[in-house]
């Protein structure tokens, strides 16, 4: 039997849960478990997924590939982000701490599941993001005002730079060159230039600022304004044009406030297609999604979606939206070519960090308040299993590799 035959076999053996089997589910269960719905995996391959427990201050490990718990991994206090490193085999992990103690980021090695390092941060660090090349590390400090560049070679602090009142979130561009800090207290948002380390911009006026999100071509970031109704564009600086012969160099096209673009009460997240064509915002206290048209900056619909949307996710294939309802207990699908809602997905309570399998067959769902992982089969939209994990699941990343 070959080892693809085998990895299927194990989905269907090892998670016939009393849950599952229960009320008469044993048969459908059985019947779904179809060999043509799982990849095929090499003996090498390995794939896990990272949920931070904040209530546990632990990090509960989930193996992809048989579709159960690794392990449940001591961190720092309060756990509240979660970064994969695209490069090597390593996640980060960022411990708030304990006010007014400083908070930390812990390192795992991925290939042993162990931690092996613990660099110190500040105080309430909040947000992690990686540069395209994983050797430096960004996180935001919400109780010091700063953010903290981390030389991942090294493991330490390179840098603090100086951000707004209360930065809650740090996104570095594609191309490496642009830091954006969403302040949420100063309600602003910091432009930093990552080269330099040095404040290109700063913009007022947006209530709550609390997440970014950046095109893949570097040209404009988004921030939610989540104490109003409204998601800033920023129009970020253009580096200066090569000069021509004889001719000196043209300046560099500066930052700039776009514009504000009105959506729904509460907007609390942004999921972006991952060509970068569109952006959804899950507007929480609308119960809604509203879709911006990133390239004019135009808000197209706005479609009910259900109660306290939180989170959204973009299929790879640009398709299909998914969409965490913190108080219905399920996730919308919502089909982006139709226009329209498709269905719902039943979960655990409290859904929220949402993320996808290596290969998109399966959606992971962290459920805050029941404290587990649903486990949703993206090709019948509909769950899978739920696999225990801590106190107040609240972030979640997937790496995958081949070991040597």
């Amino acid at each position: 039997m070959d080892i693809g035959r085998l990895v299927n076999l194990s989905y269907c053996s090892r998670i016939w849960q009393p849950a599952l089997i229960a009320a008469g589910t044993l048969a459908l269960f059985i019947a779904g478990c179809r060999a043509h719905d799982f990849p095929q995996y090499a003996p090498n391959y390995r794939e896990y997924v990272y949920v931070t427990n904040g209530g546990s201050d632990t990090v509960t490990i989930l193996d992809v590939v048989n579709v159960r718990v690794d392990r449940e991994l001591p961190v720092g206090h309060n756990p509240v982000a979660v970064a994969a490193n695209p490069a090597h085999n390593e996640i980060y992990v960022v411990n708030s701490g304990n006010a007014p103690a400083n908070g930390s980021l812990s390192v795992i090695d991925a290939e042993h599941n162990a931690v092996v390092a613990t660099i110190p941060l500040h105080r309430q660090p909040l947000s992690i993001d990686l540069n395209s090349a994983g050797t430096v590390a960004y996180v935001a400090n919400s109780g010091s005002n700063t953010v903290s560049v981390i030389d991942l070679t090294s493991r330490r602090e390179t840098a603090q730079l100086a951000a707004g009142d209360n930065p809650v979130f740090v996104r570095v561009s594609s191309d490496g060159k642009t830091l954006a800090v969403a302040n949420q207290h100063g309600n602003s948002v910091t432009i930093i230039d990552a080269l330099t380390g040095k404040v290109r911009a700063s913009f007022a006026g947006c209530p709550g600022a609390s997440q970014v999100a950046i095109l893949p071509d570097s040209t404009k970031a988004f921030v939610p304004c989540s104490a109003g109704h409204q998601v800033m564009v920023i129009a970020l600086a253009e580096p200066a044009a090569q000069p021509n012969a004889g001719a000196g160099a043209h300046p560099a096209a500066p930052d700039r406030l776009e514009t504000l673009m009105d959506v729904g009460l509460v907007p609390v997240d942004l999921a972006m297609k991952p060509d970068g064509g569109e952006i959804f915002v899950s507007n929480s206290l609308s119960n809604s999604v509203s879709e911006i048209y990133d390239s004019t900056d135009e808000v197209g619909d706005t479609y009910m979606i259900g109660n306290t949307p939180v989170r959204g996710l973009v299929s790879r294939d640009n398709s299909l939206l998914y969409v965490a309802n913190a108080r219905a207990q399920e996730v919308t699908v919502y089909s982006i070519d139709e226009g329209k809602r498709i269905g719902s997905i039943h979960v655990g309570d409290g859904p929220g960090p949402l993320a996808f399998s290596a290969a998109g067959h399966l959606l992971f769902v962290a459920d805050n308040h029941s404290g587990d992982i649903a486990v949703v089969r993206t090709s019948t939209q509909s769950l899978f299993t739920l696999l225990p994990a801590g106190r107040n699941p609240n972030a979640i990343v997937d790496k995958a590799f081949n070991v040597q």
